[in-house]
This record gives C-alpha cells, sequence and structure tokens, in this order.
C-alpha cells in the first residue's frame, strides 16, 4: 500500500509540473519582466513623429543681366544698348576675316608696333601723329562743313593755318595751347548725322571693324576731300597716297597696341568686345563726344556673344 501511496504522489507531482511548464518559463523570463512597464508607473503617451512640411520660398524675379551677376549700369551710358541692338546677320563671314586680321596683329602687325614703339621715343611718335594728322586736315574740313558744324569747321582752319607755320608743317600741336583742340569727322560721320544708318556689322581686311556707311565714306569719298591725294594722282605718285594711309593707320595701331592685347587676354570672346568698343567709339565720335568718356567693357559682357559653333549661353 505503500508503494502504490507514493506512485501515485509522485505521478501526480510529474504531471502538474508539466501541465504548468509555460508557467514556470514566464516566471523565470527575466527579459520580459523587465521590459513590461512598472505596475505603479503613469502609462505615457509617446508623441507621434511630426513630418515638417517645406515652406514654399517665392523667387524673386530677376532680369537676365542679374542671373550673369552682371550690372550694365555700371559699365557705363551705351553699353546696355550695345549689347542689345547689335546686327551681325554675317556673323560667321565677319569671323573669317576677323581671323585673318588676328594672325596679321599677333605675327607681322603687332610685333612691329612694339618694336616701334620701343625703339622710337614718345615725343618722336607724337610729332609723327601731328603730322599725320594734319595732313588730314582738309577732309576734317570738309566734313565739318557738311554737317553744319561752324564753330569746329573754324577750329579746323586755324589749326590747319597754325600748325603748318608755327608747328612746322604739323610736327608740332601748337594751335592746341591756343584751345583749338584736335578733333576727327569723316564722311561716314557726316552720313550718320544727316539720319542714314550704320546697317550691318562688317569686318574688313586689315582696316577691321566697319560697317557698309563708314566704309563707303572712308574709302570713297573722303579721298575726294583730300587735295595732297588729287596732287598725287595727277603726277602719277599713288603710292606715296597708299604710303600715307598705312603709315597712319599703323601709327594709330601702335598708339593703341597694348591695350589691344589685354583687352583681347581678358575677354571670353574677343570678337564681341572688339564689335562693342568700335560701335561705342564711332556713336562718340558721331555725337561729338569725349572720347575718354568711353566705358570699360566688362570680359563677362562678351560672353553673349559666342562663335557660331558654340551654343548660347
Amino acid at each position: 500500500m505503500l508503494n502504490v501511496a507514493f506512485l501515485a504522489t509522485f505521478l501526480g507531482v510529474a504531471l502538474g509540473t508539466a501541465l504548468d511548464v509555460n508557467a514556470a518559463q514566464s516566471i523565470y523570463d527575466m527579459d520580459r519582466l523587465l521590459n513590461e512597464p512598472h505596475p505603479f508607473a503613469t502609462p505615457q503617451v509617446r508623441p507621434r513623429p511630426q513630418t515638417q512640411r517645406p515652406v514654399p520660398v517665392t523667387p524673386t524675379p530677376q532680369s537676365k543681366d542679374q542671373d550673369d551677376g552682371l550690372d550694365l549700369d555700371d559699365l557705363g551710358p551705351g553699353v546696355e544698348a550695345a549689347v542689345e541692338d547689335v546686327n551681325d546677320p554675317i556673323e560667321s563671314f565677319n569671323r573669317v576675316i576677323f581671323g585673318f586680321n588676328e594672325i596679321l596683329a599677333k605675327h607681322l602687325i603687332g610685333p612691329l608696333a612694339r618694336g616701334y614703339n620701343a625703339a622710337v621715343p614718345d615725343a618722336a611718335r607724337e610729332a609723327i601723329r601731328n603730322f599725320l594728322s594734319n595732313l588730314n586736315g582738309p577732309v576734317i574740313l570738309a566734313n565739318n562743313l557738311l554737317q553744319g558744324e561752324l564753330k569746329r569747321g573754324y577750329a579746323t582752319t586755324m589749326r590747319l593755318l597754325i600748325n603748318s607755320t608755327a608747328g612746322i608743317l604739323g610736327f608740332i600741336d601748337v594751335a592746341k595751347n591756343f584751345g583749338f583742340e584736335e578733333h576727327n569727322e569723316d564722311f561716314g560721320q557726316t552720313l550718320a548725322v544727316w539720319g542714314v544708318g550704320e546697317g550691318l556689322y562688317l569686318v574688313l581686311p586689315v582696316f577691321g571693324p566697319s560697317n557698309p556707311r563708314d566704309a563707303l565714306g572712308k574709302l570713297l569719298v573722303d579721298p575726294f576731300f583730300d587735295p595732297l591725294g588729287y596732287y598725287l594722282d595727277n603726277t602719277d605718285r599713288e603710292e606715296i597716297g597708299y604710303t600715307i594711309l598705312g603709315v597712319r593707320g599703323f601709327t594709330r595701331f601702335a598708339a593703341f597696341v597694348d591695350q589691344i592685347d589685354e583687352l583681347r587676354h581678358s575677354s571670353l570672346d574677343f570678337y564681341g568686345a572688339m564689335r562693342s568698343l568700335y560701335r561705342q567709339r564711332r556713336n562718340l565720335e558721331i555725337k561729338n563726344g569725349g572720347l575718354d568718356d568711353l566705358p570699360n567693357i566688362d570680359p563677362i559682357l562678351d560672353k553673349r556673344s559666342v562663335p557660331p559653333s558654340l551654343p548660347n549661353p
């Protein structure tokens, strides 16, 4: 009887232990107990993360000039017009002629001009320029009268008389000391005064930037106002006239060769820079403005004009 009672007791304990195995595991599962909240703690609701909406930014309207980082007003008068009003329909052809002129300037005329400036003193170079300018006095006088500029015509006449005598054939600008300042006139300016437009931009071989109006005036009409040219033609000495024309152009180029080199190296598009500079200078000459007022050309201005093979910015 004792063995039977002991066996029954043992089986009951074993069966109860087997049935309550999950309870034992829950009692000794310390990880679960540690992760559960304290029974006396006040339950706290964790705030839900909120997505911050981006604040829409209204873009400030900007002009094209502001987008480029360029304020045209800072460059002086006339620059914006030169940028927006460029009549250059044959730009591809002009760039070919411009490239030819650049070869001459870099490899022939430029080195000669720098050598001339280095070898000839400043006073001698100025005397040569004065002499050539005095030779051109009759042409300037004729265009003064055609434009109705009687006061400037009087100043030109006095310059011719004073410099041709007291100035030793014009080598010394004595007339300047009497208040008769030098100025330039040509038939291209005369046509402009009478309302003829410049037309399309044109690059001439050797002569450089121009337009049909100025080319017609300078090359075809102005020689008729030059008495020295008539004399040389009638005595079969045309080569002297061509020499004077070449020397006049060379001395003018030599006077600005350093500035031209600086502009060439600093410009994003040297072709566009020269076109803008020529048009601004001609406008000032036509309006009888001081060339010292000519604004400097910012290189960033010329990225508006790019070679035809490149996309527009």
